[in-house]
């Protein structure tokens, strides 16, 4: 089947009267023992959460939503949604955008627009894109998988064959979190096909001998990275190995679901007041409402399950899985898990560009769109003209 269906979005109304309902009766636990943090988001911070929630209007979220093109293919299977989003400008640079956890193609929204019509958000029509944004399997409107097996490399593999049906031989990808993985392992799926990468967490390690030559910049993120390690991939383990037990709760819980994903969305993010102060509570909001109301908390814990039994464990195992595409990295320093220039040069190994911003963290597209934008723009200008 290559069928590719408009698929508008309308939540019943009876979704939104239950999640109204359970909002008004959950029960919170009592307030943390310490106020460090330490023993995850905090009672208030929850409650202030919730109640932006209450007030959030989806039915707005809607309009927003299905005022860009969204469509749902079938590919090895399984039903994926997407927006496509064709530029009004004839030599239009083909761009697939992928996300990852705990975000959605909601991180992309804002950036839609300047990419795909420059001129008309002040930039040049030489530099328009025609944009696909799919939702990985089992997130968002794509359909949950109900068998083992939808990794990064059968995502990478789909993700190709959506860029065939929608006509495009020749494109350039970006990723960051788990859409850095897909996109660089498409890189290395379909290099004659994929003409430029850009991330925002390349995808690669020191390896022994780069730790013990580490310059200071290198050694402060080294302890960022063993810092992250003691505490931050929780999300990680408990994804990675019980996702099915973690899911009752993220499906029966606004609550649950609202504490675990905006957990990660502040501390993943660049939440200074100089730069900007992270994910909003907006934002926050938005996307915890398209987990509530396309269920997909379970299916999105799975994913987890799935890509750590397939990701390299190591440097030297990343490393066998070359990138020779045209590589741009833009790094934000509020990453969580960084990346030195010389680590990655052991992967990519056409590393075109390297920027390391002031300000931004790990959701650039909510965080510092235009930023983005302007990275995207510079990275695929050599390749759109090649």
């Amino acid at each position: 089947m290559t069928e590719i269906d408009p698929f508008p979005v309308s939540i019943p109304e009876h979704d939104l009267t239950d999640l109204r309902e359970r909002l008004d009766r959950v029960r919170l636990p009592e307030p943390e023992t310490v106020q460090d943090g330490t023993q995850g988001i905090g009672v208030h911070r929850l409650e202030n959460l919730l109640e932006a929630w209450r007030k959030h209007d989806w039915r707005s979220l809607e309009q927003r939503w299905n005022a860009l093109p969204h469509f749902r293919t079938r590919l090895d299977g399984l039903n994926i949604a997407f927006w496509h989003v064709r530029s009004p400008e004839t030599n239009a640079f083909p761009l697939v955008l992928t996300h990852g956890w705990p975000g959605s193609v909601l991180e992309f929204e804002k950036i839609i627009g300047p990419l795909t019509d420059p001129v008309a958000h002040g930039g040049s029509a030489a530099d328009a894109f025609d944009v696909v944004v799919p939702a990985l399997p089992g997130y968002g409107f794509s359909e949950r998988p109900q068998e083992p097996g939808w990794n990064p490399a059968r995502t990478a593999q789909a993700w190709a064959d959506l860029m065939t049906r929608l006509g495009y031989e020749r494109f350039g990808a970006h990723g960051g979190d788990w859409g850095a993985f897909v996109s660089t392992e498409l890189a290395c799926l379909a290099p004659e096909r994929v003409a430029a990468l850009h991330l925002t967490m390349p995808i690669a390690s020191p390896l022994p001998e780069d730790i013990a030559a580490a310059d200071d910049a290198e050694q402060a993120m080294l302890a960022k990275r063993d810092r992250f390690m003691m505490t931050g991939p929780t999300h990680v383990i408990v994804q990675g190995m019980l996702p099915q037990t973690l899911g009752y709760s993220l499906l029966d819980s606004p609550a649950g679901l609202a504490a675990w994903l905006s957990e990660a969305l502040v501390a993943f993010s660049d939440t200074r007041p100089e730069a900007g102060g992270g994910v909003s509570v907006e934002q926050q909001v938005d996307d915890i409402a398209l987990y509530w109301f396309t269920g997909t908390g379970a299916s999105t814990a799975r994913w987890y399950w799935e890509a750590v039994r397939w990701t390299p464990r190591s440097a030297e195992a990343q490393n066998a899985r070359t990138v020779t595409v045209p590589t741009a990295c833009t790094l934000f320093p509020g990453e969580p898990f960084p990346v030195a220039k010389r680590w990655a040069e052991h992967r990519y190994h056409n590393l075109i560009s390297w920027n390391e911003m002031e300000y931004g963290g790990h959701f650039p597209g909510w965080e510092k769109p235009d930023v983005l934008v302007s990275e995207l723009r510079n990275a695929f200008r050599q390749a759109r003209n090649s």
